[in-house]
């Protein structure tokens, strides 16, 4: 991508995104992710109902009255993308990749976080870290984020959403809220998440939702007759027999077991978490993340 195409595929996406959440996800995002904490506000005369705990003894000695402390939500937040950037991500039959349509939604979630004046991070990851943003904020902190999304060149293959969780938890003292936007298809050979372990520290420390991206092909193999296929993490190759019936079964078979593996997952730590296609409108996708929370 040229310097040139690169501004350009930024400013549509800031363009795009800036009337979203402005129009859209402003209020939904207010509403879903509220502050986690209260901070003192200010000390004021005691009134019929206060709760006697929040007593200021030294105003109250002080003054010959009784005074309370008075405690108001903290409104800001930490919102940390946690964007995957392996190979995986360069696969689309409908128009995007899953690598744009993350970067779509990320831009979205980094400007509706913008706008409610909360900082924004970024951790870059492929099967390791390769690039973390502190939390910062303004328009030129996020389309720093965007750009980083857009262009940085994975220089590992694969993909460990564990070893992300990991730097999550180490990287980020205080609590935030955290996004995994990728396919989640970080699995053994039976479809078994390798990131259990990972998640179930994380989500004791952060608030943590996933939006899986994958592309309608994945789902299921076309009879296309014999095929050489490519896997774009690990470089392995062979031919494989779209034509068989039992090929397309057992495919289809193994990527629902992974699916299903991770919903598990998901369910059993608590984990607010959205499909989302390369094909559809991630706007209601992350209408309904919103709504569920």
């Amino acid at each position: 991508m040229t310097p040139e195409e690169l501004i350009k595929k930024v400013r549509k996406i800031e363009i795009r995104t800036k009337a979203l959440s402005h129009q859209i996800f402003a209020g939904e995002y207010h509403s879903a992710f509220k502050g986690r904490g209260m901070a003192f506000s200010e000390v004021r005369e005691y009134q019929y109902g206060d709760d006697v705990r929040n007593m200021d003894w030294n105003v109250t000695a002080r003054m010959s009255a009784p005074y309370v402390k008075v405690f108001e939500e903290e409104r800001e937040l930490t919102v940390v993308l946690m964007v995957d950037i392996s190979r995986s991500g360069l696969f689309g039959t409908e128009g995007k990749t899953k690598r744009e349509q993350i970067a779509e939604i990320a831009a979205t979630l980094a400007f509706s976080a913008i706008l409610n004046n909360d900082k924004v991070g970024c951790i870059l990851f492929s099967d390791r870290v390769e690039k973390f943003i502190s939390p910062g904020k303004g328009r030129t902190h996020f389309l720093h984020i965007i750009r980083e999304i857009l262009e940085w060149e994975p220089r590992h293959e694969g993909t460990d959403i564990g070893e992300a969780l990991r730097y999550l938890t180490n990287a980020i003292k205080k609590r935030c809220t955290a996004f995994v936007l990728s396919d989640m298809l970080d699995v053994e050979a039976d479809g078994t998440p390798r990131y259990e372990d990972a998640l179930k520290v994380a989500v004791g420390r952060h608030d943590v939702s996933v939006v899986r991206v994958s592309d309608p092909r994945e789902k299921s193999l076309p009879n296309v007759g014999l095929v050489h296929a490519k896997d774009a993490e690990t470089g392995a190759s062979r031919w494989i027999n779209t034509s068989s019936r039992s090929v397309r079964e057992s495919y289809g078979r193994w990527f629902q077991t992974a699916t299903s593996q991770a919903d598990r997952l998901f369910l059993k730590y608590q984990v607010d978490h959205v499909d989302i296609g390369t094909n559809e409108d991630y706007v209601r996708g992350l209408m309904a993340l919103f709504h569920r929370r």
